[in-house]
This record gives C-alpha cells, structure tokens and sequence, in this order.
C-alpha cells in the first residue's frame, strides 16, 4: 500500500489518496479524504491522515480483519501492531518502541475521525472507540454547570498515557552561533525572523514583500491557499507582528544585496541552487538547516526558533495571551500547556525577584540550626 499525491483539475490544488495493494484508491478512505478536502483541511493535514490511515489498513490486512466489523479487542490490538519494534518477531531482549505514545495517539484519532465520518453516513453502525458517560462529579463547577450537567460526555476509550515532554529551546548563544553561521543574507535574516517573530516555516515561506510593513517596524501573517511551493499559514486569519527595526534593517540588506534583481512577490527565493527567483519549499529549508546543524555541533530546526521565542517572552513576564496573539494561537490554553515549564533556575529567579521586592537579600533567608 501506498500514499499517492494526486492534482486535482482546474487548479483546485492537490490531495492524497491511499492505494491499496491492486493499485487502486481504498474507497472508505477516500470517501473521508475527500470529506476533510470539502472542509478545506490543508492538503498537508490530509497527507498525514492518509499516511495514518495506511498504517490502519496495512493493520487490518495482516490481521485479515473487516473495517466495518472491528471491535475494542482489535482496535487495541492495533495499538500493540503500532507500538511493536519488529512485527511477528519475538525477542527476550529489551527493545525500544517502534512510536511514541505522541504518535500513536496522533494515529487513533484519524482512525476515530474516520469511523466518525462513516457513522454519520450510515456506513457503520458503532464506534468502538468512545464511551458516554453523564459529567463525572467535580469540586469546582462552571458558571453554566446546572445547564450542562445533565449532558453526557464522550471519552476515548483506546489511549495512551502521554509522557509530560518540554518543548527544545535553544539557548542565546546557539541563537547568535547560528546566525553568525550563515554566509548569506537571505538566510540570516530567515533565522533572525523566525527567532524575533516566532512564525511557523510555512508563513515565512508564504511571506511576501507587501507584507513586509518596513516604515511601521511590522510583518503581516496572511494565509494564502494557492502558494506555488506549497507553503501553508495554517492560521486562517491575518494578523501583524510587531519586530524590531534591526530586523527591518536586515531585511533591507537582503533586499538590496541578493533580491533585488529578482522578480518574485516572495521573500525566500531560490538565489544560487535551483530555479532562480522561484519560492524557496519546505525541502529546501530543510536542508538548509541540516547544513547549518552539522555547522554548529547541535541539532536545529525552524520550530525550535518558535519555541525559543515563545519561552523568552514567557519567562520576559508577557501575560499568555499576549504570546497566544503574537503566534497565532487559537486558544490561549495552548499556550500555558506547551511553554509555561518552569525549571529550577525560573524558581531561583522567580523567588530572588520575590526577595528584592521585599526589600530582602536573598542571604537573609539562611536562618540558624534549631538547637
């Protein structure tokens, strides 16, 4: 089986569809692929729904198993089918997981999205996946709790215990490092805007000279769904970025220096490999940073940038939702959950801060041993 990209007519873009082992598109999945293009997913979402989705199917050939007869039994014997290192091999000898708890849950919910979609087609009758329950009995109750209490709940029944994971910053000086490490321009100010800005890789490869806002010192995020190199917004909204004029500076070196004779609405630009003036792709930034990585002596990639910005300005007093505005968030939650990891040298700080208030050196905290 395979995941085979597909352009669709009339320049409508492209999608997946995953092939079976006669070649031919799975028409359960395809029905549901087709479904999450109709709601206008990005074409990237739905690569990865097709590839989780293959991995479903490759899983229930093996398992000689009828999609619209499975029960909780096989759907967790799935989970063992995914988590397995070498299927059908046995081994006395310890051996690390073959996915992480991430990805295998990642996996289960295109698997219940897809039995969702066919359920409410009439395709399927039941969803093993789910179980409803009336709201369990908390402590704190919501404003609307008399409203909403009544109401059952659904729950995933097949779940991994995710482990507690923080998200991989870089320090200032691997920032500087990195930068200094770049030989042109171009690159230079994509590292110092992802750094200052915290866009995703693909709103700066989506990013194009009128929305460079150079006399106000701002950036304008716009999603565009017809980007020749494929580059996505993922946000569906415009919204401004506030930067600095050294960024601004930079991207007037740049400008002048290597872009200038170039035709191109864009701003990262093939300059010496390639088609010149075409717009940079996801490929070539990740080569790029593969290149600047074994340059450094440390591992790199353009969301670890966001990250680093993220974590700066949380640990800089920004308020959540401030950060949640400048990086596009939808919900502020997001944002408390993936930055807001205090390590012993925050505590330190925090608390050192708390003493000078206080009008209290940070020595004046020793007390005496009781005798």
């Amino acid at each position: 089986m395979k995941v085979q990209r597909v352009q669709l007519p009339e320049d409508q873009g492209i999608t997946w569809v995953v092939l079976g082992n006669d070649y031919l598109p799975v028409q359960p999945i395809t029905e549901f692929l087709t479904y999450m293009r109709n709601l206008e997913y990005s074409p990237n979402t739905i690569r990865a729904y097709a590839n989780h989705l293959r991995l479903y199917w490759e899983y229930l050939q093996d398992a000689q198993l009828d999609w619209q007869t499975i029960g909780k039994t096989e759907l967790a014997a799935f989970i063992g089918w995914l988590r397995s290192p070498q299927a059908n091999t046995v081994s006395i000898q310890e051996q690390e997981s073959k996915r992480t708890e991430v990805t295998v849950n990642t996996i289960l919910t295109a698997v219940c999205m897809f039995y969702e979609y066919h359920e409410q087609t009439g395709e399927f009758d039941h969803v093993p996946l789910y179980k409803t329950q009336m709201q369990p009995g908390r402590r704190y109750k919501s404003f609307l709790h008399h409203i909403n209490k009544s109401k059952p709940v659904k729950t995933r029944l097949l779940k991994l215990k995710e482990p507690k994971r923080q998200v991989k910053t870089l320090t200032q000086e691997q920032v500087k490092t990195l930068i200094d490490t770049c030989k042109h321009l171009r690159d230079k100010f994509l590292i110092c805007l992802l750094h200052e800005t915290g866009m995703r890789i693909g709103q700066a490869l989506g990013l194009q000279h009128e929305d460079v806002r150079s006399w106000d010192n701002q950036i304008q995020v716009v999603p565009r769904n017809d980007n020749p190199n494929g580059a996505r917004a993922k946000s569906r909204e415009a919204y401004t970025i506030d930067v600095t004029s050294d960024l601004m500076s930079l991207y007037t070196d740049y400008f002048l220096k290597e872009c200038g004779d170039v035709d191109s609405v864009f701003v990262f630009v093939n300059l010496w490999d390639g088609e010149v003036g075409e717009p940079m792709t996801y490929n070539a930034i990740a080569d790029l940073f593969n290149r600047l990585s074994k340059k450094v002596g440390f591992h790199v990639t353009p969301h670890m940038l966001r990250h680093t910005h993220a974590t700066e300005l949380i640990r800089g007093g920004w308020d959540a939702a401030y950060v949640q505005k400048r990086l596009g968030h939808r919900q502020v939650q997001t944002v408390i959950n993936t930055y807001t990891h205090l390590t012993n040298d925050d505590m330190k700080n925090a608390f050192k801060d708390y003493l000078e208030k206080q009008g209290r050196l940070p020595d004046e905290t020793t007390t005496e041993p009781i005798e």
